[in-house]
């Protein structure tokens, strides 16, 4: 296969797509209520759609087995970002946050997200073309999330408290916190904390800064350090089924923009998912094989085996299926708690 490569058109797709999208999204939502299970579900089914909708353009378009490559990384960084979710959701329980304000916090996160992952593709298929010893190293990478994850289910963990986290942290000694929460709002001014300790001598003494810190700006710093580090994870992933940067990002982005939708749905339905994991688990050592087999083939020659990306497509979503459909025959033990892969 020749290099896909940076089509103008595609990008112009992509980027009118996406920006559509995040309007339409913002439109939807523009008033903070609480988002109930059927309206997510609805919302994750117009995401997986887009999805779907942008990997025929590049199957017409183009050729079906770049939009193999692409289809392969959405449905891999789908299934590595619910582990994140459950993640997410010890986060909002270390914080308090529920309902509404959830929602808003999500949304930009996710954008930081959108920032974040376009330096680490930048940076990973970089890499790539500078050396290809560098799939060792991600295949390395891979293999340890696997294990983490792996050795997290071998016992019962206590929900880890990220109101210390080293990002809240960092955040407090930049800038002085309110230690309560003032609707959605993710800073108060001075004059709104001198009335409330004014209305509450509790909160003491907070000094004179201009500005103050809420903990939903806590909440969401930890959110996106726990992205940022899960995007060591999924990053070398992906491009483990393709290093073409625009279809690495675009599968990475496609998948991203539909987690604040699949994070409502998962809150409701993680009791009933409980043998996904272990697909996902299975998903990161195939994944950890495949870069090793390719850098293989690129640094010692390696020809005994090679896998195409329909063979990857399938192994992918067949792997996703099976953990679905046993969760739905043997539903067993949930989870009593969300691993904590990054601290």
């Amino acid at each position: 296969m020749t290099h896909f490569g940076f089509p103008t058109e595609t990008i112009l797709v992509f980027l009118l797509v996406i920006a559509f999208s995040l309007f339409m999204d913002l439109f939807a939502h523009r008033k903070a209520k609480e988002i109930s299970v059927l309206d997510a579900s609805l919302w994750s089914g117009f995401w997986v759609g887009l999805a779907l909708a942008f990997y025929a353009y590049l199957w017409i378009r183009f050729d079906r087995q770049w939009a193999d490559l692409y289809l392969a990384g959405v449905a891999l960084e789908k299934s590595l970002s619910i582990d994140n979710m459950m993640v997410f959701m010890a986060i909002f329980a270390s914080f308090g946050i529920k309902g509404a304000l959830q929602h808003r916090i999500l949304y930009w996160g996710i954008l930081g997200a959108l920032i974040f992952r376009a330096l680490f593709v930048a940076a990973g298929t970089g890499l790539f073309l500078l050396t290809p010893w560098v799939g060792f190293i991600f295949a390395a990478i891979v293999a340890w999330s696997a294990c983490k994850m792996l050795t997290a289910r071998g016992h019962a963990e206590e929900i880890a408290d990220y109101s210390t986290h080293w990002a809240v942290r960092l955040t407090g000694r930049v800038m002085p916190i309110f230690p309560r929460l003032h609707g959605e709002r993710f800073f108060v001014s001075r004059a709104t904390v001198t009335r409330l300790a004014e209305a509450d001598p509790s909160l003491g003494a907070l000094g004179k800064a201009r500005l103050f810190a809420t903990p939903a700006f806590l909440c969401l710093m930890a959110i996106e350090a726990s992205d940022l580090m899960f995007a060591f994870d999924s990053v070398p992933a992906v491009i483990a089924v393709t290093q073409e940067p625009l279809l690495v990002y675009a599968a990475m982005i496609f998948a991203i923009l539909g987690l604040r939708s699949l994070y409502f749905v998962l809150a409701a339905l993680t009791r009933y998912l409980v043998h996904l994991e272990k697909a996902v688990i299975a998903l990161l050592f195939f994944i950890a094989f495949k870069l090793t087999l390719q850098a293989g083939e690129h640094v010692f020659g390696w020809d005994f085996l090679h896998i195409d990306p329909q063979v990857s497509l399938l192994i992918v979503l067949g792997t996703l299926a099976l953990g679905v459909v046993a969760s739905l025959l043997w539903p067993g033990q949930g989870r009593d708690a969300a691993p904590d892969r990054h601290g």
